[in-house]
């Protein structure tokens, strides 16, 4: 009984050596792998007390959708007071390149005639009492009242002068650029509240199926830790080996037929789109303890699975013709093939 099972699994393998041998001389490389989901780790930018859970384990998820949502609370309050500082500095900002209201300088104007007419009653008054000092009819202080009363009044004018050539110039430019450098500054925090409150809603990147919620209603939410793990399910692919002897027979961009077990006579696109740059030992899961020491290249076959019926770790065959020509990765292999 032995001796035939013996003879059984050796006329097994050299059957499959055939069939293989059979495959390899028609051009046509048959290998082996696991599916394998990309996943992706869904995480809010900033931190907040989560409010709204929209989505559940195993529930499928569009692009762009919300999916859960944290308590904007804090960031609306920092985005209205940003709004508010850029607004204040904008008008200030056009308060200047607007320059002086004729207003304005018509009573610079009014001020300077004001002080002329000051420096006129103080310099008549001082000559006065000039010539009554003279006479010794004032005393020396009177004089001496009268001389600082009109330097005053001529102090007086000058300093409205310049206030109306001031008001006639307007701004100097190196306040207004201050001004607008200011008002830059603004409004990038301005958009950096607005994009902080936009991040208090977090969306599916891709399409998917979510496969771990874990945070619940009323945790605090932290970049570092996720909400959601979401499997991204088309494409998926296989991760399989190529023996040594066949690595320089395949290239990337090949069309694969991608087979499964689970729904025999169904064949799924495919094509290759990593092919690693060192060999290693064929993993312990995958072969015999004979075969394990062979050198072996890993491969990914991107496979399209629009329908989901490809699991995490479903056993795969990859069947890849050898005479195609070389071709670049496609942009939209799933809408293409």
């Amino acid at each position: 009984m032995k001796s035939t099972k013996i003879c059984r699994f050796v006329l097994l393998v050299l059957m499959m050596s055939i069939a293989v041998a059979c495959k390899q001389s028609t051009g046509v490389l048959e290998i082996y792998g696991n599916v394998d989901i990309r996943q992706v780790q869904l995480a809010f930018h900033d931190t907040g007390r989560i409010i709204r859970l929209l989505r559940e384990e195993g529930d499928k998820t569009e692009a762009g959708q919300l999916i859960a949502e944290m308590d904007p609370a804090r960031y609306e309050a920092a985005a209205a007071q940003a709004k508010a500082q850029a607004e204040a500095q904008r008008k200030v900002l056009a308060r200047l390149l607007a320059g002086s209201r004729p207003e304005e300088i018509a009573e610079a104007r009014a001020q300077v005639k004001s002080a002329e007419a000051t420096l006129r009653d103080a310099e008549l008054t001082y000559k006065r009492t000039q010539d009554l000092a003279k006479a010794l009819v004032v005393s020396q202080q009177q004089l001496d009242n009268a001389l600082a009363t009109f330097d005053a009044a001529r102090a007086n004018l000058d300093e409205k002068q310049q206030a109306l050539t001031l008001a006639i110039k307007g701004p100097r430019i190196e306040d207004i650029e201050a001004a607008r450098a200011q008002l830059e500054a603004d409004e990038a925090a301005l958009r950096l509240a607005e994009k902080e409150l936009a991040d208090t809603k977090l969306y599916a990147p891709q399409s998917g199926i979510i496969q771990d919620r874990i945070l619940e209603l009323g945790d605090m939410a932290f970049p570092q830790t996720p909400v959601y793990t979401l499997a991204l399910t088309n494409p998926v692919w296989v991760r399989a080996y190529i023996s040594e002897p066949d690595i320089g027979k395949v290239k990337m961009g090949m069309h694969a037929d991608v087979t499964t077990d689970s729904f025999p006579g169904k064949v799924y696109n495919g094509w290759i789109g990593f092919i690693s740059p060192t060999a290693e030992f064929t993993p312990k899961q995958v072969e015999t303890t004979e075969l394990r020491s062979k050198l072996v290249y890993r491969v990914r076959v991107y496979v399209c699975n629009p329908e989901n019926e490809l699991r995490l770790g479903m056993p795969a065959t990859v069947t890849i013709a050898l005479n195609q020509p070389a071709a670049e990765l496609p942009a939209n292999p799933c809408q293409e093939h």
